[in-house]
């Protein structure tokens, strides 16, 4: 598993993505580490090791998310991301705070069905094979069975079959094939939030309403694509994959839960805080620990690792739940963005912004090159514009360099010069109305 990674490889790797933060890569490495660590403990010391939850504070564009989506990709662990804005109070209209369980859930069986059905996938090749050579060598209405000469020439006939398809010769014929057609209308319960009933709904109308066939005529390309699925799913033992992806969300599963900062906040003088205190007061119990129930059982959060984050401009940490803070125990701050961080992030990252704009046009035969000057440029361009204007970090690149590359982008496939040089007077001659209309609201009331 990836999750064997020390915490120095773990931060390497974060590093090829994501520059600078150094706190909050270290601090997510050990998360993660620890993980593994705790694995290799008797069963009667490890109960009683719990993850502990890590809180990000910073500005929006500084890294946050970008860190735990990287760290994702990194491990090999059921990983959800979720914003704590989209849950309400139980009780109330919207998602409670114990459907993320649910879809971590949902997202670690997801896991070990595909590690199952690589396990399968040579078996199902070979039924699937057999299957085929039963479509193109049919059993004729009056066969012998107890004729060993018509057996043996049907047996020839059969393996002549076998090699002319293995050879893939045969892959535009066409065969008929009963294929099973579902009609199972669970998507009209979706927003009526039938995610929170124990109820396995869709399994109960799978076995209510009939299963219909239908004749079709498929090439054996196209055969083999429908025969693989349905060989794979027959072979895989769903009782396996229940068990298997229970223990792996509980003892692997990480959720990220962003905007922790917009559910924090005094408590409301005028009715119910179904959307901020509310949610703080359910998120309390799935944190700490406890049991939910899940359409494949019930799961426990007990050593689910939690990481929360948010920019915290308007409130502070400490306008959260006192509770709710003590299960946070490792705080990290991220620092703001300066001129240094821009360039380093226009350069230094594996598809850094100015490498994804070279490589799209490209596809098109343009040859883009940002000189040295051009870059500094755009990194000085976007540390102005977040000073004077709104602080939004990293993102501000993205509008920046959309601007600067327009004229290209758009004229690209049509420019009889292939060959486009984006320095320092370039880019300045394309953002002289943005720093000027800058510059004009400093005197707007």
């Amino acid at each position: 598993m990836a999750a064997e990674l020390t915490p120095r490889q773990i931060v390497g790797e974060l590093d090829r993505y994501i520059v600078g933060q150094d706190a909050a890569k270290r601090a997510v490495a050990v998360a993660i580490r620890n993980r593994w660590r705790r694995q290799k403990l008797s069963p009667e010391l490890r109960k009683d090791v719990t993850p502990k939850n890590i809180i990000m504070i910073g500005p929006t564009g500084v890294g946050k998310t970008e860190i735990a989506r990287r760290l994702a990709q990194l491990i090999g662990a059921p990983f959800l991301k979720v914003e704590a804005t989209k849950y309400t109070e139980v009780g109330y209209h919207g998602r409670d705070v114990e459907s993320m369980i649910r879809d971590l859930t949902e997202i670690a069986i997801g896991m070990i069905r595909q590690e199952q059905r690589s396990l399968v996938e040579t078996q199902a090749k070979e039924k699937v094979n057999d299957r085929l050579v039963d479509l193109l060598v049919p059993q004729s209405h009056n066969w012998d069975p107890e004729n060993p000469e018509e057996n043996e020439r049907r047996q020839r006939t059969r393996e002549k079959m076998k090699a002319r398809l293995e050879a893939g010769e045969l892959e535009d014929r066409k065969v008929e094939l009963n294929v099973e057609q579902r009609a199972v209308p669970v998507q009209i319960f979706s927003n009526l939030g039938m995610e929170q009933m124990d109820v396995d709904f869709q399994n109960m109308f799978e076995k209510i309403m009939p299963k219909q066939a239908q004749q079709r005529q498929l090439t054996i390309k196209e055969a083999r694509r429908v025969l693989l699925e349905q060989e794979t799913e027959a072979l895989i033992d769903r009782q396996v994959v229940t068990e298997k992806g229970i223990e792996l969300a509980e003892n692997q599963g990480i959720i990220f839960v962003d905007e922790l900062d917009k559910i924090s906040g005094p408590p409301s003088s005028h009715g119910p805080d179904v959307s901020r205190q509310g949610v703080q007061r359910d998120l309390l119990p799935v944190v700490e620990g406890t049991t939910v129930n899940t359409r494949y059982g019930p799961v426990r959060t007990d050593y689910i690792l939690f990481i929360a984050a948010g920019a915290f401009h308007v409130s502070k940490p400490s306008d959260l739940m006192p509770e709710l803070q003590g299960r946070f125990p490792i705080r990290v701050e991220l620092t703001d963005l300066k001129r240094e961080d821009f360039l380093r992030i226009l350069t230094e990252p594996k598809h850094a912004l100015t490498k994804q704009y070279v490589e799209l046009l490209a596809t098109e035969g343009v040859r883009l090159e940002f000189t040295r000057d051009g870059i500094e440029t755009l990194a000085e361009i976007a540390c102005e514009v977040n000073r004077t204007a709104q602080n939004i970090g990293a993102r501000r690149l993205h509008t920046i360099l959309e601007r600067v590359v327009e004229e290209v982008s758009y004229e690209g496939p049509d420019l009889k010069n292939k060959q486009v040089v984006i320095n320092g007077n370039y880019v300045r001659d394309r953002l002289t109305t943005i720093l000027e209309k800058e510059d004009l609201t400093k005197f707007i009331l």
